[in-house]
This record gives C-alpha cells, sequence and structure tokens, in this order.
C-alpha cells in the first residue's frame, strides 16, 4: 500500500466521520500513525452500524471514556512506500 491510498484513506474516514457527526474529528499524528477521534452523542445512535463501518477503515479501533463523554476512534498505521 502506498501513502497516497494510506492519505486518501485518512482523508475518506474524516470526510465520514464529518458527515455523521456534523463537526471535524481530530486528526492525532503518533509516531508511524494518524489517530482519528470523534466525540460520541446520542444522534449517532440511528447510525451506530454506519459509525462501525467507518471505524473498521482503522487498523485498530475501539472506544474511551474522556472528561465524561464518550469518544470513537480509529487508528491507520503508516507504512513507507516501496522505492
Amino acid at each position: 500500500m502506498s501513502y497516497d491510498r494510506q492519505t486518501a484513506e485518512i482523508c475518506s474516514a474524516v470526510a465520514q466521520l464529518a458527515a455523521l457527526t456534523g463537526h471535524d474529528p481530530r486528526v492525532i499524528t503518533e509516531t508511524g500513525a494518524v489517530r482519528v477521534e470523534t466525540d460520541l452523542t446520542d444522534a449517532l445512535i440511528p447510525r451506530w452500524l454506519h459509525l462501525l463501518a467507518v471505524l473498521d477503515l482503522g487498523a485498530t479501533y475501539g472506544l474511551r471514556s474522556a472528561d465524561g463523554h464518550q469518544v470513537a476512534w480509529l487508528r491507520f498505521e503508516l507504512r513507507k512506500s516501496r522505492p
């Protein structure tokens, strides 16, 4: 998988999360990875299956509690393209 394809996959996940939630998700750059996270709201309950499909785009994903609210996250492992 090339970096350009990875970038497209990350951008697609970000755009889908923004459309589902109505606000831009947070994109956090880590060493060798990119994590995308968004706050969960009651409005997402009827869209839960779509949210899970977006989360499944990442290498790993999950839910966590933060400051009294729930956060959904997905993580993309960055691999360098071959020369």
